[in-house]
């Protein structure tokens, strides 16, 4: 195989007779080489598109949340959820609720509400999203603030709970924060029936002085979430010791997935335990549907490309008969010659593949470090340039997706030979 090898490599370097047959050789190796860099380039700004959500996805939701298997609920005085608080890789765990209210000021709205501790810092940073006002869910109890109402100053409630919306619901219902009126949130009654003489008392209002409001950029929670204090929450949706979930944070040395196995061994099937990726699984579902659907788009053009290949080596087999003639006078069997060029079909694919992997990793490396590849506009995107992730696992697929395709056209070339020498 080594005797095959080398004279291979000297029909791929040494010029032919014919210029068309160098000129094709060329064409096969820039085509394998562009595809692959093509292919390199596109799986890494799908994988910069999934983490860059990922980035904005963390300022706001948990590492981990447990969510009941059944039902709506979960049971808050349950020994278990101490039990996990005191493990040493949980940092911050927190019972939070989640339900849909209406939320009246100027305008009203459907809106989810959240009830959150006041800790809820602690662990998901929300302050780092605000856009106005502080974060404040409650009042300190040693202070009393001045509002301005219809009839003038008056002393605030020492306790009075307050509100964190988003910048699309703030918009809509027209308030803010600090101003001087509370939003009003409704929640139908738990338990009761519906009383058709009087509807309004088949709600539970309660009122919320805005203290904050907060901006992602991504809709479905700028436009729809409220957070409340955790207490308020309970009372409005009438969930005394129930939680619609429990938010956990991990301590620095402990990886989220490691922590899910404790997790769901401690907790059974009774819970569903979600990490980042599941919690937003349709946003990232689809990222990953069309990553490998642009995959296959590209492999089955690398799959065309390949077929210049096949052409090569079929004008080479006919270039070199006079080579082949004298080969086999000197000894050589069919085998060395199919050999031969088989080697030069694998040449030619590995040519390729080395120039497109190095191409491709260069241009990701200098998109990474200089952004050279805008979006649009200075400030008109989240980022300014598309996002890059070159991720070594998606080189090596492209890596044997290339030399397996390289293998199939070298095999076909050598099984033409064969037959046209009666092996």
């Amino acid at each position: 195989m080594r005797l095959a090898l080398r004279i291979a490599s000297r029909y791929l370097l040494s010029k032919k007779s014919h210029s068309a047959i160098n000129i094709i050789s060329i064409i096969s190796v820039c085509g394998v080489a562009i595809i692959t860099a093509a292919l390199i380039c596109t799986l890494s700004v799908y994988n910069g598109f999934s983490q860059l959500i990922g980035s904005l996805l963390s300022d706001i939701q948990p590492e981990i949340k447990i969510l009941p298997a059944s039902g709506k609920t979960i049971d808050g005085t349950l020994e278990v959820w101490d039990e996990i608080a005191a493990w040493d890789n949980v940092a911050y765990i927190t019972p939070v609720i989640e339900e849909t209210a209406l939320a009246v000021y100027d305008r009203q709205q459907p809106v989810t509400v959240k009830g959150i501790p006041d800790s809820y810092n602690q662990g998901i940073p929300l302050i780092k999203t605000i856009i106005t006002g502080d974060f404040t869910l409650q009042s300190d109890a040693t202070q009393h603030e001045i509002a301005m109402t219809s009839e003038g100053f008056k002393l605030r409630d020492e306790i009075t709970s307050y509100a964190i919306m988003g910048a699309g619901v703030a918009m809509h219902i027209e308030a803010g924060a600090n101003y001087s009126r509370p939003i009003e949130l409704y929640a139908p009654r738990r338990y009761g029936r519906v009383n058709l003489a009087n509807p309004s008392n088949s709600f539970v209002s309660q009122r919320f002085y805005v203290s904050s409001v907060f901006f992602t950029n991504q809709a479905q929670y700028d436009d729809n979430l409220v957070y409340i204090p955790l207490e308020d929450a309970r009372t409005l949706f009438d969930y005394p010791t129930e939680a619609s979930a429990y938010e956990i944070c991990t301590a620095h040395s402990t990886s989220a997935q490691q922590l899910i196995k404790r997790l769901q061994k401690r907790l059974g099937d009774e819970y569903i335990i979600q990490d980042r990726l599941m919690q937003n699984g349709e946003s990232f579902r689809w990222i990953q549907i069309e990553k490998w659907i642009t995959f296959l788009i590209l492999a089955f053009i690398l799959l065309i490309a390949t077929f210049n290949i096949v052409g090569s080596l079929s004008m080479l087999i006919v270039d070199k008969q006079d080579d082949i003639a004298t080969l086999r006078k000197l000894g050589a069997n069919d085998n060395l010659i199919t050999n031969i060029f088989m080697a030069e079909g694998w040449l030619i694919t590995m040519s390729g593949a080395l120039s497109g992997l190095l191409i491709g990793v260069i241009l990701c490396w200098v998109q990474q470090e200089f952004g050279l590849l805008q979006l649009g506009n200075s400030g008109t995107f989240i980022v300014d340039a598309y996002p890059v992730q070159l991720q070594w696992s998606d080189t090596i697929i492209v890596t044997t997706i290339v030399l397996l395709l390289g293998a199939i056209t070298a095999g076909y070339t050598a099984h033409i030979l064969r037959r046209k020498l009666g092996v």
